[in-house]
């Protein structure tokens, strides 16, 4: 939407029939449409805190040595077709891991979670619905 602004009013361009609104006015209704699309979540378990963390260790997975010439192990082996068997493994390996080898290890949480993600993307890559 665009507007044009003079005499602290506004008058809207596009999308309205030419009503004029302070720019307090615009604020307020730009903020309630906001918050509309994007309503704030009170996540109960910090759901929201985690993602992003996941996303930031996924994001390091990539300057590991795990991905030295632009190629991760992982992609040869989805290709070659064990990506099902990779994955779940994976899963099952750092979740028995957990609480056992080296303690209660926040890292084995995030492989079992990223290896999910990764089988997401194996179950995505075969159309599996």
């Amino acid at each position: 939407m665009s507007y044009f602004k003079q005499n602290g009013m506004i008058d809207l361009q596009r999308g309205f029939d030419g009503t004029q609104m302070t720019v307090e006015e615009y604020k307020y209704h730009a903020d309630k449409l906001e918050q509309k699309r994007n309503p704030k979540i009170d996540y109960k378990y910090n759901e929201d805190k985690a993602i992003n963390e996941l996303f930031e260790y996924i994001k390091g997975t990539y300057g590991e040595h795990y991905s030295k010439n632009k190629f991760q192990a992982t992609e040869f082996i989805i290709d070659g077709g064990h990506g099902d068997g990779f994955c779940i493994g994976n899963i099952m390996k750092y979740a028995q891991r957990y609480g056992n080898k080296n303690g209660y290890n926040r890292a084995d949480l995030m492989k079992v979670l990223h290896y999910a993600i990764i089988q997401l993307h194996v179950h995505d890559h075969y159309d599996r619905g």
